[in-house]
């Protein structure tokens, strides 16, 4: 046995104990990640806790705490392999009607989570073997401006695919490749911020009649993190059946 295969490589996942977190989660460790989960959310955290998969409750809206987790994470295992910066959230006000706060928390969670643990995880991937990855769960919503998603949500993802492609040509000679995955309507417990109508309504623009399953989105996770994903860097792969085709 090869010290590849005696020692696994380390893994981050932000927003672990939602939906897409899980899938993501499930997909690293049966690929043979050591997992670290990160999330506010304490309660669901203690339900994917295993062997393989150690949690750290984290408000990702912290930078601070953002931190000191990476820090903690650097004693325990010495370096990291892969961040999966899936932490995020939708408001739902509608422009022009965001209240400041709102607004600050959008981008806060969904852009601020991603800019920060990829600080802090980037100084430990410096010098470990292979290819490094850095995966960013976007949205479809970046790009489509036909569904329902309001303009903050929109640009809290549009901001973390700059970000993708800006750490992709900065670091592409460290061989640490940076790539955001863009899905459209998967099913998620964040489809509770919508009305039955409004989800009834986007799940009818969908070609295949159903929104997607997290499983489907942890699937190219997995591929991009994979030995066939080292040559991707810088790329925005939107998954939304076709919808988008003109």
């Amino acid at each position: 046995m090869s010290e590849d295969e005696k020692t696994p490589k380390i893994a981050v996942v932000t927003g672990a104990a939602g939906g897409l977190g899980r899938a993501i989660t499930e997909a690293l460790v049966e690929d043979g990640f050591q997992v670290i989960g990160l999330d506010i959310d304490a309660t669901g955290l203690k339900e994917i806790a295993s062997e393989q998969v150690t949690t750290l409750t984290v408000d990702l809206a912290d930078p601070p705490a953002i931190r000191a987790a990476f820090q903690q994470l650097e004693v325990t295992y010495g370096g990291l392999d892969v961040l999966v910066n899936n932490a995020g959230t939708c408001f739902m006000s509608e422009f022009p009607d965001i209240p400041d706060q709102e607004f600050s928390k959008q981008m806060e969670i969904n852009f601020g989570s991603a800019f920060h643990c990829s600080q802090a995880a980037v100084k430990l991937m410096q010098g470990r073997d292979g290819v490094r990855k850095i995966v960013n769960i976007s949205s479809n919503g970046a790009y489509n401006f036909d569904v329902f998603d309001p303009p903050h949500y929109r640009a809290s993802k549009a901001a973390m695919d700059t970000l993708t492609k800006d750490l992709a040509r900065r670091y592409a000679r460290d061989r640490i490749t940076v790539n955001s995955i863009a899905p459209a309507m998967t099913e998620t417990p964040l489809f509770g911020v919508v009305s039955e109508e409004v989800l009834a309504a986007a799940i009818a623009q969908m070609p295949h009649g159903r929104a997607m399953q997290p499983s489907e989105v942890a699937a190219w996770v997995r591929f991009l993190v994979s030995p066939a994903g080292d040559v991707s860097s810088g790329n925005i792969i939107i998954l939304n059946q076709g919808r988008d085709v003109r």
